[in-house]
């Protein structure tokens, strides 16, 4: 079975890639213009659909941080270079860690000071917040006619919204060792965690019991 995991997994990591760099639309000259204003605030000309799916892309790696960083204690191989570079890859960089790493159920104190920061309810609810808040924005200001155009004439917003659509369905990869390390038996809270893109994630992260880290 775990076999079985990793080859799923690295399939779907293999296709990503030569999907992202062969068969997604084409890289459009103004790209590099529109990465900037997204990353400096200009956004005053910009649809609020795709500066509100940019930004979300920023709290997908803290998100799962708050599961892969618990994960990577006791591991073989270390999490956070994985998580430092989703920062500016998303999926491209998670996915190598989650074929390489085993499961992991159980938690072994002592824990670290940065697994004690993304254990805290408050990193979870200010995610949270961040999420509505740009799910909101995005889903209400959003020029849907106009994102759907650029879908898919742009390879940066297309490849982007598949990060997106594939961190979240990733979700369940490490969800229920996280919950078995907090002694959380719960299916019908590992399917709303997972159906629920990002928001059920960031709830999870605000709601969960504590790591039980210095016992």
């Amino acid at each position: 079975a775990e076999m079985l995991r990793r080859a799923f997994l690295a399939t779907i990591w293999l296709g990503f890639v030569v999907y992202a760099f062969r068969f997604a639309p084409p890289d459009q000259p103004d790209t590099a213009q529109l990465i900037q204003q997204l990353a400096t605030g200009e956004w005053q000309a910009l649809n609020p659909a795709v500066v509100a799916l940019f930004n979300l892309m920023g709290l997908w790696p803290l998100a799962y941080a708050g599961l892969v960083i618990a994960d990577g204690h006791g591991q073989t191989v270390p999490a956070w270079p994985f998580v430092i570079g989703s920062f500016g890859l998303g999926a491209f960089l998670l996915l190598p860690y989650l074929i390489l790493r085993q499961p992991n159920p159980t938690f072994t104190p002592p824990s670290s000071k940065l697994i004690a920061l993304l254990d805290s309810r408050w990193l979870g609810i200010s995610l949270l917040a961040g999420t509505l808040v740009l799910m909101g924005y995005g889903i209400y200001a959003g020029n849907w006619v106009d994102f759907i155009s650029q879908w898919q004439s742009s390879r940066f917003i297309h490849v982007m919204s598949l990060d997106f659509c594939l961190l979240w369905l990733l979700v369940p990869s490490l969800l229920g060792d996280d919950m078995a390390r907090r002694g959380l038996k719960n299916s019908r809270v590992f399917g709303l965690v997972s159906i629920i893109p990002l928001m059920g994630l960031t709830a999870y992260l605000t709601f969960r019991p504590q790591l039980n880290a210095d016992e």
